[in-house]
């Protein structure tokens, strides 16, 4: 994910997994073997519910540079659409991530979505748009000016909770974190309730998002290419009727 001489710009939205991937990053820079930089921006869409003056102090204290980012387009969709759904905001965001990097002369940016967000963004996917995948750990720009990358894929939400309290990390919550009814909420509850029995579960979707077994799929592109191991698992005789 990180290379000799990467700029890395960590985008910090005020929230406990972004700010504990600031934490782990900079203590990784102390012990690399490679040299990196590090930078971090938050961008405002008018949407925090408190203000960012502590983050600000914060990250003066630990020596990390700091772009706090005023996106007026997005304001103007707050006001002018304020009903607007999450994939419209996210596309917002995205304009500003790279405008941002780009002005700070990075080449990698960070973000710091969790072990909660690939199997969200798993589920999500599979029912709700007809595809097999999730958030990608590392991955590019279109124009491959940014490489993107997701250090925290396999750190759950509970321990970044527990590392941000443990740190009195100074959290700025985002107004859309208490949206209700949203899929992105409802397939939240959905794996809670599943872990009460399963507790594993996570895990376990994680594991599979390595573990493919695409003859065993419907993708027609790998339909009839016959692997050793399938071959050695004939198909079970059905009893009869």
């Amino acid at each position: 994910m990180i290379r000799d001489g990467d700029r890395i710009a960590v985008a910090v939205s005020g929230g406990k997994d972004s700010l504990t991937l600031l934490e782990a990053l900079l203590a990784l820079r102390q012990k690399a073997p490679i040299e990196f930089s590090l930078t971090a921006f938050t961008v405002e869409q008018g949407k925090f519910l408190r203000p960012v003056e502590p983050l600000r102090v914060h990250l003066e204290a630990r020596g990390v540079p700091w772009v706090y980012y005023h996106d007026i387009p997005s304001f103007r969709l707050l006001r002018e659409q304020p009903e607007h759904g999450c994939d419209l905001c996210s596309r917002y965001r995205r304009r500003a991530v790279y405008e941002i990097a780009s002005g700070l002369g990075a080449n990698v940016i960070a973000f710091g979505h969790t072990a909660d967000d690939f199997c969200e963004a798993f589920l999500r996917n599979a029912l709700f748009t007809g595809k097999l995948s999730a958030l990608p750990p590392v991955a590019h720009s279109r124009d491959r000016q940014f490489r993107l990358i997701r250090p925290l894929l396999y750190v759950t939400e509970e321990m970044t909770s527990a590392f941000a309290r443990a740190l009195e990390l100074p959290l700025v919550p985002c107004g859309c974190s208490q949206k209700t009814g949203t899929v992105r909420e409802r397939i939240r509850g959905m794996l809670a309730e599943l872990e009460k029995e399963y507790p594993t579960v996570k895990q376990n979707l994680l594991t599979a998002m390595g573990n493919l077994q695409l003859e065993r799929l419907l993708d027609v592109r790998y339909l009839g290419e016959q692997t050793p191991a399938m071959a050695a698992d004939p198909l079970p005789v059905l009893p009869a009727d």
